[in-house]
């Protein structure tokens, strides 16, 4: 990886978190427990240089990479032709986004149509990616958002990131990551990174993530309220609900009101609902007032 980048002229950049991932035996274990197969389209964001994605090719179907920098996807399908030969290199479709902004129509169909949207049966399943990690939360929670396809997935990231990502309520760092997770999957570590496995070494320690999607607690349309009531809930972390809540619900009495019908204390704090409490709220707060904008 780094005679590669050397032959590029490619050096990471901390504005786009980058921070390569160089140790072959990682890599294996990332594939192994993705548990990605000949039947999965795999969906890696930030490939970089492409270890994981070398990984991933021969177990899986399909590989869709995604890569913001445009020097980097280009050199993409040439690196996996060369390690691997053109027959898994075939299984690689490399899309020039940033993964931000990521939809599924920006996923091209397999090679027989490159150049046409994939259809429902062409997208993504599984997401394994070792994510920047100055911008993992809003990345996953876009995959999370945008590609209900995507039934499972690792993903790498700070350590104090996936600690939240997996924090029960009532868990010192639970918070608004938390939540907003546990609207789309159920969350849980998956084992600490080493920091000697990167180029550069960070100065972070790492872990990795495994979620497997569930079926929301509430209807899609009333995400954004709960989302609403979860941001205002954690922006005064130490407040009651019935503080915290009173620009989301309209008054102090709305929060009483909306907590007893959803069964919450007013008294309590965000940082002791789960994901179903948040949901009751909102829905008690949609049937008597119009939702969250």
């Amino acid at each position: 990886m780094r005679s590669l980048a050397g032959r590029l002229g490619v050096r990471p950049t901390k504005r786009r978190g980058q921070n390569f991932l160089v140790d072959p035996n990682t890599v294996r274990r990332l594939v192994r427990l993705a548990e990605v197969g000949p039947g999965d389209i795999a969906l890696e964001i930030g490939p970089g240089l492409g270890s994981l994605t070398l990984g991933l090719l021969p177990v899986a179907g399909r590989v869709v990479a995604v890569e913001v920098d445009d020097q980097l996807a280009a050199a993409l399908p040439a690196t996996a032709a060369a390690r691997l030969g053109p027959d898994l290199a075939a299984r690689l479709t490399v899309v020039a986004a940033d993964g931000l902004r990521l939809t599924p129509a920006d996923i091209p169909g397999p090679s027989d149509a490159p150049d046409a949207p994939g259809s429902p049966g062409d997208l993504p399943g599984v997401l394994a990616a070792n994510l920047p990690y100055n911008v993992a939360v809003p990345l996953l929670l876009g995959v999370l958002e945008r590609f209900p396809s995507v039934g499972r997935g690792l993903v790498m990231v700070q350590a104090e990131v996936a600690d939240r990502l997996t924090s029960p309520p009532g868990g010192r760092v639970y918070g608004v990551p938390s939540v907003k997770v546990a609207w789309y999957a159920a969350a849980r570590p998956a084992g600490p990174v080493p920091r000697a496995v990167f180029w550069p070494q960070p100065n972070v320690d790492s872990s990795l993530v495994a979620f497997t999607r569930r079926e929301p607690p509430g209807p899609p349309e009333l995400r954004r309220s709960v989302f609403a009531a979860v941001d205002a809930a954690f922006a005064q972390r130490r407040k009651t609900l019935r503080t915290a809540l009173t620009s989301w619900a309209g008054s102090p009495a709305e929060v009483d009101r909306l907590a007893l019908a959803a069964g919450v204390d007013p008294s309590a704090r965000g940082e002791t609902l789960d994901v179903a409490a948040f949901t009751r709220l909102a829905l008690a707060r949609t049937a008597g007032a119009p939702p969250v904008c």
